[in-house]
């Protein structure tokens, strides 16, 4: 039986840093539009507009930048992959 992609995402192991969070959010912005890109393009789930306000969780991100392509700059205000050793760890591709 074939795997879905929910499964294999599964299968990843994340390894987060608690002192470094790569991706650092912008709470200054007040483009809707562009946040409501980010929200809908992570594959991850990992930011929420709720309330008028930006949430986002970067211990299950997987580094592949989606969100720094659409709002780097705007709703983006820095994204650095994790410190050696830590952040996500591909487990089925």
């Amino acid at each position: 039986m074939a795997m879905s992609i929910d499964d294999k995402l599964g299968c990843n192991r994340f390894h987060p840093d608690d002192n470094y969070a790569h991706i650092e959010v912008n709470p200054d912005c007040t483009d809707t539009r562009m946040i409501e890109r980010v929200v809908m393009a992570c594959p991850a789930k990992l930011y929420a507009w709720e309330n008028g306000k930006l949430r986002f969780n970067y211990e299950g991100c997987l580094e592949c930048g989606t969100c720094r392509v659409l709002a780097g700059g705007n709703v983006i205000r820095s994204w650095n992959h994790p410190m050696g050793g830590m952040g996500v760890e591909f487990r089925m591709g």
